[in-house]
């Protein structure tokens, strides 16, 4: 549970996980283009890619609100 708030272990999933692989273009995008698209033909497989690519970057988007939201009401 600790590691899913440290702010070095998101941000190192994010440009490893999150981003791989990178070439032609990161698999994420690819991903999430397709989703956006309508996810025409998307698989099972195609499923569990965009979770499995999409997670780090959930857990980014959670760290940075938790954040924020301390921040705003600790004042």
């Amino acid at each position: 549970m600790q590691a899913i708030n440290d702010w070095k272990f998101v941000l190192l999933a994010c440009l490893t996980l999150g981003l791989a692989p990178f070439y032609p273009e990161p698999h994420f995008l690819g991903k999430l283009r397709w989703v956006l698209g309508g996810a025409v033909d998307m698989k099972a497989m195609d499923w569990f890619d965009f979770v499995f690519h999409g997670l780090p970057w959930f857990l980014l988007i959670r760290l940075s609100f938790l954040t924020l939201v301390r921040k705003l009401f600790r004042a």
